[in-house]
């Protein structure tokens, strides 16, 4: 998604001075306010275009904040498991000094010296004694592992309350994105729909790159088994919708889809187009091969998968489905071969 739309077909992504120039205007139409003469339609499309590079950093934003509630979700699921463990273990251990002081209670009512005396077998009695001397022993270990338990287990519920802290923070965070997206896309979309019909028809056809069917890619030979099956299921997901916060199988975000490619090929990928830009070795564009990740951008917003011959699949925004374009797409190309 982003600013992927060709408005001359030639120059990748035209961001003019004029386009530029105009954004305060179109944001006030986009906020409700009403301007003394319309944008023109080329400022109104350079609108649209800003529109949906915020939208993208923003999904990435929200990607990031989801996967870190998933991870705490499961960091707080283990640490609870722990305590639940933890104090099983706490209960067993004072229910059996439990029964070894009331034995020893019960049977301590005589001094050992005469006990010895009024002992039928001197001998037995010495024996037994040993072994209550043992016990004793014993008991005190178990007191002492008992007071260790406790500290570990104070701990780790001062650990779990602190990671549902951090899980309510994330949850927060990831509301906050989802509002921040959703609150774009509802501007583009109203500035979309202010355009005439035959003006936002011409700009689907340059957002599409003006061309349609798959591009020449033979010769396209992936350099390992792994990258294959990514670049095959990549390509099976051409035509299928943006959806932003999606990884599949029936919608992606850009980071989704790749995400998703590489699954099907057995390899987790992190879930942001800011991580996936460091999951692997970087090449250069020059040595790009069937499989590589190519981020754009200088905080790497968004990604594609190159599959040969110049051409990357991606996901590029709302409204426009999976589908090919040139790898000089958009500034700041970045290659990553996971």
């Amino acid at each position: 998604m982003g600013s992927h739309r060709r408005l001359v077909q030639t120059s990748g992504f035209n961001r003019g001075a004029g386009a530029a120039l105009s954004v305060l205007s179109a944001a006030a139409a986009a906020l409700g306010a009403v301007p003394a003469v319309a944008a023109p339609s080329d400022d109104t499309r350079a609108e649209v275009d800003r529109l949906y590079e915020e939208v993208e950093h923003a999904t990435e934003a929200y990607n990031k904040a989801d996967e870190r509630a998933d991870s705490l979700r499961e960091e707080v699921g283990t640490a609870q498991d722990g305590i639940a463990r933890q104090q099983e273990r706490i209960n067993s251990m004072r229910e059996a000094l439990g029964s070894l002081a009331g034995a020893q209670y019960r049977s301590g009512g005589l001094d050992p010296s005469l006990a010895l005396l009024f002992s039928d077998d001197p001998d037995e009695y010495l024996d037994k004694a040993a072994v209550l001397d043992r016990i004793s022993a014993h008991q005190a270990g178990e007191l002492k592992d008992l007071q260790e338990a406790m500290r570990e287990l104070a701990q780790e519920r001062s650990e779990a309350a602190q990671k549902l802290g951090e899980l309510e923070k994330s949850r927060k965070a990831v509301a906050s994105h989802k509002r921040t997206v959703e609150r774009k896309l509802a501007s583009a979309r109203e500035l979309l729909n202010s355009l005439p019909s035959d003006e936002r028809a011409a700009y689907d056809r340059a957002s599409r790159s003006g061309r349609s069917g798959m591009p020449d890619l033979s010769g396209a030979v992936a350099p390992s088994g792994r990258a294959a099956a990514a670049v095959s299921a990549a390509q099976s997901a051409i035509g299928m919708p943006y959806v932003w916060g999606a990884n599949g199988p029936t919608g992606f975000d850009c980071s989704g889809l790749t995400q998703w490619a590489y699954a099907q090929a057995g390899v987790a990928l992190p879930r942001t187009s800011q991580a996936q830009r460091y999951a692997g070795r970087q090449v250069p564009l020059s040595q790009a091969m069937p499989g590589d990740l190519v981020t754009y951008r200088g905080d790497a917003s968004h990604v594609g998968m190159y599959v040969g011959n110049g051409q990357v699949v991606h996901a590029p925004y709302p409204g426009a489905p999976v589908r090919y374009d040139p790898v000089g797409m958009m500034p700041g190309a970045t290659v990553t071969r996971p």
